[in-house]
């Protein structure tokens, strides 16, 4: 576990809210490396999830630890590292601090017909939209002790990317 000062972010949030275009544009602006959390889930997730089944809290255990596997060697070599990751749980994001120390959080929030709208114009994503619903039935914000930075995301990248550069500057 790392005690240091916050050096992941990571960008949360159910699907269609641009969890990898965000973490993708704001690692780029901060210079460090991006991890794409969907890259780390093991084929039978995949599989479940492109056939409208949610994930278990099992399936998702194994997912977070390579995660947190990745951060770590990219930690390792004395950058910061940009994460992608749903993290739709408390639990789940308690899990990521507790492998790799404190994280910055930057919570994803959109209307949901943006989201599904996002979400049907996808191609070639394994998340289908009818599982929209249940990510946001397992949605549990990020609370005020968590310190999340909370971007509506009806904005441009370019805005979002501004704004939280301006946060993460404070």
């Amino acid at each position: 576990m790392r005690t240091s000062a916050p050096t992941v972010f990571l960008v949360m949030g159910v699907s269609g809210t641009g969890k990898s275009t965000i973490a993708s544009a704001l690692a780029s602006a901060l210079a460090v490396p991006f991890i794409e959390g969907d890259d780390y889930h093991p084929a039978e997730n995949v599989t479940h999830m492109a056939a409208g089944h949610a994930l278990t809290d099992g399936m998702r255990w194994p997912w977070l630890d390579a995660l947190i596997t990745a951060c770590n060697a990219a930690i390792d070599e004395g950058t910061s590292v940009v994460l992608s990751c749903s993290a739709l749980k408390r639990a789940y994001r308690d899990h990521l601090r507790a492998g790799l120390g404190p994280i910055r959080i930057i919570f994803l929030d959109g209307a949901y017909d943006l989201l599904a709208n996002r979400m049907t114009a996808r191609a070639n994503h394994f998340m289908p939209t009818s599982l929209l619903d249940s990510q946001l039935a397992t949605l549990e914000p990020p609370s005020p002790n968590e310190n999340p930075i909370h971007i509506d995301v009806a904005h441009s990248v370019t805005a979002i990317i501004s704004q939280l550069l301006e946060e993460l500057s404070s």
